[in-house]
């Protein structure tokens, strides 16, 4: 099962990913991401705006078709939301299989659906972040909604 939250607060990757594997002997392989904001065009600062509800059941939805899809073990998808300075991680997606391409696969496809289908709204400061043409077609390889 993958579990899915979002919150202001960092988060260790490594605490995350031992927790994930802790008294596991049936996982063969566990891939993970982490994304951090990118000083890009001056950026300082990012700042994401949720609403929880429906950001948590989107989460949900987009955890649940990657179980549909791969036979996986577990999961962990932590998204922040807050003010978060350029350098600071974003976002976490670990994923648990017995065989790492499905592991690859669906950490790929978890990504790809959350930047394209998870309800956050970015502001740089100055400006309201649109979504990238490059992400709508790394998404419409999976196919779906």
């Amino acid at each position: 099962m993958i579990t899915t939250r979002t919150q202001p607060q960092p988060f260790d990757t490594a605490a995350e990913t031992a927790a994930l594997t802790a008294g596991r002997t049936d996982i063969g392989a566990v891939v993970t991401f982490t994304g951090h904001v990118r000083a890009e065009n001056g950026l300082e600062a990012l700042t994401l705006e949720h609403y929880p509800a429906m950001t948590d059941r989107q989460m949900a939805t987009i955890a649940a078709e990657a179980e549909a899809r791969w036979p996986l073990l577990a999961g962990t998808v932590i998204h922040r939301h807050g003010r978060l300075l350029t350098g600071e991680a974003i976002v976490f997606v670990a994923v648990a299989s017995a065989h790492r391409q499905a592991a690859f696969e669906a950490a790929e496809f978890l990504m790809d659906w959350l930047k394209t289908r998870a309800p956050f709204w970015k502001h740089d400061g100055s400006d309201w972040v649109a979504a990238k043409a490059s992400d709508d077609d790394a998404a419409a390889r999976w196919g779906g909604r």
